[in-house]
């Protein structure tokens, strides 16, 4: 007899534990301070900003929300340093359980660029389903499902043009998650790029993982591949490596300093190069972030 099916990820989120662990907390473009408030009203705020390393460009982002958890209504006004101003409106479990609708609009004035985008998501036991309807890009209706069964998963994306009346784009999935492990297969980009990745949690302080991706339409031949590892050293501090097969390494350290305040630091080395003399390409890189919540 099967057990009660969990809620499954959503399309974007498979293969999430693997593209975690070889994507996140290697902080080696730059230097970035993020810093987080909250108030006694439910309302967050987020003031975040970023230098660039290679072109010493600034990008700043400020970013207020508002949560009525008794109603399922959440409200985001963010601006940034592009001149970029982004409101979203989600509202979840109030017309029916599991649906969260949610609206999505993006205005530059200097550029009178503007973009909507309306979103819905139904989640349950053994389905995850999405929507989204770009409204000026085409319009663009986009649609994936998720389906999940003892640990199986399925999923399917596809966007159809509105205005050309054609699919412009489809992709699939498969994957077994586990507990300790989770493996995922993607066919992406109407079936031109292909990928797989694993995860494993070794123990309860070493993760490990690799993502391997092959695209039939790139120029140079082969599969790109990359490995990587995270290790607790206590239950402050963790250290990540991973490596690909152009002979990239990264790493990175974050440190939690105390409640409320963490330190990352990443650095990225061209193995291929090291005795190179004096080098300092750009495939080596250090940066760092710092991020403060209150």
């Amino acid at each position: 007899m099967s057990l009660p099916q969990p809620v499954p990820p959503s399309w974007k989120d498979l293969g999430k534990s693997s593209n975690d662990l070889l994507g996140k907390d290697y902080h080696f473009h730059g230097t970035s301070l993020e810093v987080k408030t909250a108030t006694p009203s439910n309302v967050t705020f987020k003031v975040d900003g970023s230098r660039d390393s290679k072109n010493s460009f600034v990008a700043g982002n400020l970013e207020g929300k508002y949560t009525d958890k008794a109603h399922g209504l959440t409200f985001t006004q963010a601006w940034s340093t592009s001149n970029a101003l982004r409101t979203q409106i989600e509202l979840e479990n109030q017309i029916a359980k599991g649906l969260k609708l949610d609206t999505t609009t993006i205005l530059h004035p200097e550029k009178s660029a503007k973009s909507v985008l309306l979103n819905a998501a139904y989640k349950q036991p053994g389905l995850h389903s999405r929507a989204v309807l770009d409204v000026f890009k085409g319009p663009t209706f986009t649609a994936d499902t998720v389906l999940g069964r003892d640990g199986f998963l399925v999923g399917a994306e596809a966007s159809y043009n509105v205005t050309e009346g054609r699919v412009t784009k489809y992709s699939a999935a498969v994957g077994f998650s586990a507990p300790e492990y989770a493996v995922t297969l993607h066919s992406l980009s109407n079936f031109s790029t292909f990928a797989a990745s694993y995860y494993h949690r070794v123990s309860p302080d070493v993760e490990a993982g690799a993502k391997a991706v092959y695209d039939v339409k790139a120029t140079s031949p082969g599969v790109a591949l990359e490995v990587g590892t995270k290790a607790y050293l206590d239950s402050a501090a963790f250290v990540k490596a991973k490596i690909n097969n152009s002979g990239v390494l990264a790493l990175g350290y974050t440190q939690a300093l105390r409640p409320g305040v963490k330190a990352s630091f990443g650095l990225a080395l061209d193995t291929q190069r090291l005795n190179e003399a004096g080098h300092a390409g750009p495939a080596h890189k250090v940066g760092a972030q710092f991020v403060f919540e209150a």
